[in-house]
């Protein structure tokens, strides 16, 4: 086979250039059919599919979702004399169709549902009762469970067919007791496709890659594996991305080396000090040694017909909260976002209580068919939906990373705290003539002075004299803080972030404004670190640049209060003797009302207002006038 056949490149796709790759369906060691799609693309006007242009064996996946790619750009290649090798022989059950043949029970009254994961491929050897592939209705997903234990000889439908009971899905193969290759993905696997042959170089044991210190968090998800065994990577190359409830996070490569063993996957949480990778150098040849097999599956106790179904109930609402402290992957939320189930009501299977997908399908199945009671409490009633491509021409746009951490935040803390907002202003005229005449003084110092330096410097003031406000709630007793940490909204191309600016009131201004500068840059290059948006005790959000008169900011939870602060304006004021031109700032108070009562929120905003118009007290010693 010539080096052009061993390619796959992306085909003549028109006018476009840079287009996304949304999902990659194969990966190295899979067989693949010709015509068989390898890969989808998605401009801003189709999705559309690359196929396989033969058959033959995938060697190597050139592409990851997420990707762009123009015509020509190389995407897969084939191993060696994929195109003619002869496929392997079929078992004689296979071959006369007297393999056992398991079929789509009963379903009810469903007709047509669609095929939403096929679990297990030619080969693989199952257990009586393991789950085949997951259907799913407009009401539930269910899976279809192996009639009894043996190896898999076709698969005869695929991830987006729909089938309707009694049409064919698996046929088993003769000799029901061989073991089937390791799966595709799991270390096992990677090492056996990566180890190297009798007198080909091998990896010596260098560096293990542990997950350095990430502040107060643990049990931090891999949304992310950005290598595999083999690869040749640079010292600082990104080797996986972590990512908080705060930001995402890659971690490095001490130095430069070769991926000799990958400990972690997608969907895996880890804490500072787990190992995640050894890199090795390369090493003189040696015999790889043979990777050890799968050790037998315990004999699985013969089925039992399933109990007549019981009268079907809807999923209890999501608790937002216990959602997000769930023990899951991304690809598990996403799951089970889908299907609206509350992932802190899901016993998980997974290695350290991780809540799998079968887990989530198996607690739909118990709530569908009445197996597990469901609380009658009320919930929020739904937001229609609606077919918006009935009245004209839409597109869809994915939310960012930023949207889809702080979207179910936003909406926890809205629900579960009683937000009051109190409306004030102050009069910054001397403050900004302050400001533009110190600015010559604060470019000496190195700083950039914005009114936000006045405003964190006169919150810090303003929080030591009020420290409820720096309070959080904690079941039937607050937690008093003793520090002033201040975060501030930053806007970044892909959405709001807080930086946390440590120890405010011990910051003089200049101080403030430096760590404001260097903060909000690290923010826009998406550079920020865990524990540089981590300990805040109050937020500002600041909309003055842009404009607006009022509005009512959502509470930074665990935190009690948040200030939003609009565009400045001149106004008359009343002095006792005449209307007088004075520079006035709208600001915006929100308050958890379980905390701080109406009248300690107008003392604030009143405090914040008067250290705000009188400018000296927040300027350094040596420029008081």
């Amino acid at each position: 086979m010539t080096t052009e056949d061993r390619e796959v490149r992306v085909p003549d796709i028109g006018d476009f250039t840079d287009v996304d790759v949304i999902d990659v369906l194969v990966n190295p060691g899979d067989n693949v059919e010709a015509e068989q799609p390898l890969l989808t693309l998605e401009t801003d006007k189709a999705a559309m599919d690359v196929p396989a242009p033969h058959a033959g064996v995938v060697a190597e996946v050139h592409v990851k979702t997420g990707d762009k790619v123009s015509e020509g750009s190389l995407v897969v290649t084939f191993a060696e004399g994929a195109a003619t090798a002869a496929p392997t022989p079929a078992s004689p059950a296979q071959a006369s169709g007297s393999g056992e043949e398991v079929y789509v029970p009963d379903i009810g009254d469903f007709a047509q549902v669609d095929v939403i994961d096929v679990l297990v491929s030619a080969g693989d050897k199952i257990d009586a009762e393991q789950a085949l592939m997951t259907l799913e209705t407009d009401k539930a997903a269910m899976d279809v469970p192996a009639p009894r234990e043996g190896v898999v000889g076709e698969v005869h439908v695929k991830t987006g067919d729909k089938v309707s009971q009694g049409d064919l899905v698996i046929t088993y193969a003769d000799g029901a007791g061989t073991a089937s290759a390791p799966h595709e993905g799991s270390l096992l696997a990677a090492t056996a496709r990566t180890a190297p042959a009798t007198n080909e170089p091998v990896v010596v044991p260098g560096v293990e890659v542990r997950v350095p210190d990430m502040g107060d968090f643990t049990d931090v998800e891999i949304i992310d594996v950005l290598v595999k065994p083999g690869d040749e990577v640079e010292a600082e190359a990104s080797l996986i991305t972590l990512e908080t409830d705060k930001a995402a996070m890659d971690v490095p490569a001490p130095s430069a080396g070769r991926v000799a063993a990958l400990h972690v996957g997608v969907g895996d949480r880890v804490s500072p000090g787990d190992l995640i990778i050894h890199l090795d150098a390369v090493g003189p040849a040696s015999t790889a040694p043979a990777a050890p097999g799968p050790s037998p599956a315990a004999p699985s106790p013969a089925s039992t017909p399933a109990p007549a179904p019981k009268r079907a109930a809807s999923l209890p609402p999501v608790d937002e909260g216990a959602f997000a402290r769930a023990h899951a992957g991304p690809s598990v939320r996403r799951f089970a976002r889908e299907l609206g189930v509350d992932l802190g009501l899901v016993k998980g299977s997974g290695l350290k209580g991780r809540i799998t997908a079968d887990d989530v399908k198996g607690f739909v199945k118990s709530i569908v068919t009445g197996a597990t009671p469901v609380a009658t409490e009320a919930s929020l009633p739904e937001v229609p939906k609606v077919d918006f491509a009935r009245y004209g021409e839409v597109e869809r746009e994915p939310l960012t990373r930023i949207q889809k951490i702080s979207g179910p935040r936003l909406h926890a803390s809205w629900v579960n705290l009683p937000h009051v907002t109190q409306f004030d202003e102050a009069d910054i005229t001397d403050m900004e003539a302050t400001r533009k005449r110190l600015k010559p003084v604060a470019a000496q110092r190195e700083a950039k002075l914005t009114p936000l330096a006045f405003l964190v410097r006169a919150c810090a003031l303003t929080l030591d004299e009020f420290p409820v406000f720096k309070a959080s709630l904690d079941g039937d007793a607050l937690v008093m803080k003793r520090y002033t940490h201040i975060g501030f909204a930053a806007d970044t191309p892909n959405g709001l972030v807080v930086p946390v600016i440590k120890d405010a009131d011990k910051r003089d201004l200049f101080d403030i404004a430096r760590e404001l500068g260097t903060l909000a840059g690290l923010a826009r290059e998406g550079k920020l670190k865990a524990d540089q948006m981590q300990g805040g005790v109050f937020t500002i959000s600041s909309l003055g640049g842009i404009g607006g008169t009022a509005f009512t900011p959502i509470i930074n939870a665990p935190e009690v209060a948040i200030l939003g602060v609009s565009r400045s304006a001149m106004a008359p004021v009343w002095d006792g003797e005449a209307f007088q031109p004075r520079l006035m700032l709208p600001f915006s108070l929100s308050y958890d009302h379980r905390v701080i009562d109406g009248a300690a929120a107008v003392r604030f905003t009143v405090r914040l207002g008067e250290i705000l118009k009188e400018v000296q007290g927040l300027l350094p010693e040596d420029l008081r006038g």
